[in-house]
């Protein structure tokens, strides 16, 4: 069974680290993913022979690890979702970025249109057919001028696909390690990371926030240093 790091659970959620590279649910490729991971992971911890719900609330982009959160019932997932809706579901990520931003904090907002055959978005005029409102705010943790990399903490206010990338290459300050939309580090792992999660539980209603750094090596060797993350 593959290796799973949970963060917390109980009757009606399960939080985990979801590791770099392992889909968030089932794709054409037919790789391990996620979903199958955990409910493989609660089969055998409860010993149940039949199926495992798992409710799927939110994704994270193939090539990113960081905290998920499942549900374990219907009801878990309609009140966890309607959380992600009305934006009461916080992430937040950490990413490293090429050169040095203009402002040490910031919001970006902008218009996206997915072009579903290359599965890639791209900044459009807030009149295109079919675009959808973006926003981030943003704060520069530390820029090395030696590799003229910055690492930025991202707060995520709408979760459109691929925003953090789109929203980052549009203003030249591409990913590190993100070949979709021109970052340097070719054939290195993207430099983004969703490093918090913070819902109300879907029963008690109580707060609850959970982080998950990544491992300080390789480009997140950058994060030396930084405190208070």
């Amino acid at each position: 069974m593959q290796k799973l790091n949970v963060l917390f659970e109980d009757n009606h959620v399960i939080v985990v680290e979801k590791m770099v590279n392992i889909p968030s649910q089932g794709d054409k490729t037919g790789d391990i993913d996620m979903l199958t991971i955990i409910k493989d992971y609660l089969k055998e911890k409860y010993n149940k022979p039949g199926n495992v719900y798992l409710g799927l609330v939110h994704r994270l982009d193939r090539p990113v690890g960081g905290v998920m959160v499942f549900a374990k019932t219907s009801k878990a997932a309609a009140r966890l979702s309607e959380q992600v809706r009305v934006k009461d579901f916080q992430k937040k990520y950490l990413v490293v970025v090429n050169g040095k931003l203009e402002n040490e904090k910031g919001t970006f907002e902008d218009y996206l249109l997915k072009n579903e055959k290359a599965n890639m978005s791209r900044v459009v005029d807030e009149k295109t057919k079919n675009a959808k409102f973006a926003s981030l705010d943003y704060e520069v943790l530390k820029y090395n001028e030696e590799i003229n990399l910055s690492v930025v903490k991202v707060n995520l206010h709408t979760g459109r696909h691929h925003q953090i990338r789109v929203q980052f290459s549009s203003r030249d300050h591409s990913i590190y390690g993100d070949q979709k939309y021109g970052g340097r580090g070719h054939g290195k792992q993207i430099a983004l990371w969703a490093y918090s999660l913070s819902f109300l539980h879907p029963v008690t209603k109580e707060r609850m926030e959970f982080k998950v750094l990544p491992e300080i090596n390789g480009t997140w060797k950058i994060l030396e240093g930084i405190e208070n993350l």
